[in-house]
């Protein structure tokens, strides 16, 4: 028997009759103690007459009690023998998904320039996304498919850090309707940033954004949007009504995103 401990496969994937025996046991399981062979076999997907067989050597090997009239039950032998190859599956399934998939895990990255599959490229990140650069970076990365310059590409096999600082968040106080005057909409010119982003959070400060001669870049799932892009290097205006603001500097504290909250007496 091979043991999936050992990195092998488990018994029940050896070979083809050794899955099938596994799911008729599984499915005489499922539907005892009345089991139609018909229905098990449009199941699986192998004839009634190959079920027939599966179903007697079950019940020769004592894995299966049958009655009358079409009626079978799972034994204690074939409750232990479903266990043991179904806890075998598991610890193989677990080993596929730590070390084989983890191992080739992909993610995309804007190819800086005309990239081949399988070269080297360095990671870095711009704008908030990375980008796989062939002259290299402080992150490297192995090309999984070919790209144009400025197209996708996919990127395995990750080693380093890629080097980029976390950017600033600046909360720009907007008054409730049923609170004091809204702020002049020229402060907003003043504190947008030159190469951030604006998010506007409740509807007196989508007014007071659209009065502005500035447009807004996020509008919803303002909350998780903001930390997530000054997590990855970008600078945020979030203009924000006074009540949605400790939502929002919470989750800024939890993603360790440096931020202020302007006061507005200031403006």
């Amino acid at each position: 028997m091979a043991d999936s401990a050992d990195g092998g496969s488990p018994d029940v994937l050896e070979n083809k009759r050794s899955a099938t025996r596994y799911q008729v046991l599984v499915e005489i399981a499922a539907r005892q103690p009345a089991v139609s062979q018909g229905e098990i076999a449009e199941t699986i997907g192998v004839t009634s007459q190959a079920v027939s067989d599966y179903v007697r050597d079950l019940v020769e090997s004592g894995y299966v009690e049958k009655g009358g009239r079409g009626r079978y039950e799972v034994t204690k032998e074939g409750v232990d023998w479903l266990i043991s190859r179904t806890d075998d599956l598991e610890t193989y399934l677990e080993r596929v998904n730590s070390d084989v998939l983890g191992s080739v895990e992909v993610d995309a990255a804007i190819a800086l320039d005309d990239v081949a599959e399988g070269s080297e490229v360095g990671l870095v990140m711009r704008d908030g996304v990375l980008h796989a650069n062939p002259a290299g970076g402080t992150a490297t990365a192995v090309t999984v498919t070919s790209a144009e310059r400025g197209a996708a590409v996919g990127v395995a096999d990750f080693e380093g850090v890629v080097d980029y600082e976390t950017g600033t968040v600046t909360v720009l106080p907007v008054p409730t309707v049923t609170d004091e005057a809204p702020p002049d909409p020229a402060v907003i010119a003043t504190h947008t940033p030159d190469d951030g982003l604006v998010a506007v959070a409740g509807t007196e400060a989508y007014a007071l954004v659209s009065r502005s001669d500035t447009s807004s870049d996020i509008r919803f799932g303002t909350a998780e949007a903001v930390a997530e892009a000054g997590t990855l290097g970008l600078d945020v205006l979030l203009v924000a009504v006074t009540d949605e603001i400790p939502r929002h500097t919470s989750k800024l504290r939890d993603g360790n995103v440096p931020h202020q909250v302007l006061d507005s007496d200031a403006f």
